[in-house]
């Protein structure tokens, strides 16, 4: 029986998923980080049959899928807050995305979590995943163990794996920029080693941009207006929004834009100190199109490399490290010796930049032997 390896990043715009992963070729999907609560299953209410499906989490019903937005009323929220991981509208989204990958079991399920909240939050995100899943139409799906790994690692590893550095200098420092709904995470790395000390995340991302745009035209049209997917949509698509039946163009909030992916950016920069040691810059992420024009701004110097379907990037890295953990986790069962892995960011004595491999053995990248996944058992 074949083993199932399985990868959601569950962001707070979009939640992506890997449906399947032959020779390399990773097949990915995603439907709109928005769960709808009710007391009973309603997915099939007036309206007609939607592409939603309603998952029970604790006592009540959530309803996610790609027409989540047909389910919605007057009131949406997002879960932009530091505690999102812990919410039940998490796990019914990472139900929802277990549910659309149609499997009845997954060996190794891989997920992300912000650089920032990585050392704190990863222990108890692996625990609290693991188990059995309810993921609507009376299916259960047992995930047997869980990884998680910083988010823009795993852009790294889908980049490097489909040749994006082509053939670069193998100690070359590249600076990997993941800007998401709500946080604006970079990456340092040399060669194939990440520097934690110079890796980090903010908390301005998409969501600052959509708001800030939505607070400048509740000014302008004087009354409130708050519908942020349509903000988005538009400037995703590049074409003007509706109100009222008229076209209300979102070039002449650019100044905005520009302002919030400049502090975004300021706080990268007083993290690296600076980049003159930087030799290219790789963006992906589901908000690299509103932060492109920044980056090139504040790096004119730098090759900017961006990946093909940036939002599946961090997914699509998932996918590959999950792989590599399975294939070393078999290895290791043949052999005595436990291979030696690098030390604790928190606990590594040296004064200069702990660097930890990610690209040769990404388990090592996780810090984690193959078989020490915190908080699962087989």
């Amino acid at each position: 029986m074949s083993t199932i390896v399985r990868a959601i990043d569950v962001g707070r715009g979009n939640t992506k998923f890997t449906k399947q992963s032959t020779a390399g070729r990773v097949d990915c999907d995603h439907f709109p980080s928005l769960a709808f609560f009710s007391h009973a299953d309603k997915s099939n209410d007036i309206g007609g049959r939607r592409r939603t499906v309603s998952v029970p989490v604790d006592g009540l019903y959530y309803e996610v899928g790609p027409d989540v937005e047909l389910a919605t009323d007057r009131f949406r929220t997002r879960q932009l807050h530091d505690h999102y991981f812990e919410t039940p509208e998490y796990r019914a989204l990472t139900a929802g995305a277990l549910h659309y990958m149609k499997v009845d079991d997954v060996d190794l399920l891989v997920v992300g979590l912000p650089v920032a909240q990585f050392m704190a939050k990863r222990a108890a995100l692996e625990k609290n995943l693991a188990g059995e899943f309810q993921v609507g139409k009376k299916r259960t799906v047992l995930v047997k163990k869980v990884l998680a790994v910083a988010q823009p690692q795993g852009a790294l590893i889908a980049f490097t794996a489909a040749g994006g550095l082509g053939d670069s200098p193998s100690d070359n420092k590249k600076l990997v920029i993941d800007p998401g709904a709500k946080t604006f995470d970079w990456l340092v790395t040399r060669g194939t080693r990440v520097i934690p000390k110079l890796s980090d995340s903010v908390n301005r991302g998409v969501s600052d941009i959509l708001r800030t745009i939505a607070e400048a035209i509740s000014h302008d049209i004087e009354e409130d207006y708050r519908d942020l997917e349509a903000i988005d949509t538009g400037l995703r698509t590049n074409k003007p929004i509706k109100i009222y039946g008229k076209a209300h163009d979102l070039k002449r909030y650019d100044s905005l834009i520009q302002k919030v992916t400049d502090q975004a950016l300021d706080s990268l920069a007083e993290r690296l100190g600076g980049t003159h040691d930087v030799d290219q810059i790789v963006l992906v992420g589901g908000g690299s199109y509103l932060f492109r024009k920044a980056i090139k701004r504040r790096f004119p110097r730098h090759p900017l490399h961006e990946i093909e379907q940036p939002i599946y990037a961090n997914v699509r890295g998932f996918q590959l490290i999950g792989e590599e953990w399975m294939r070393e986790r078999k290895d290791s069962r043949h052999h005595t010796a436990t291979p030696a892995l690098p030390a604790s960011p928190s606990t590594a004595p040296s004064t200069q930049p702990k660097e930890m491999d990610v690209q040769i053995s990404p388990i090592q990248a996780a810090g984690m032997q193959p078989d020490s996944v915190p908080g699962n058992q087989s």
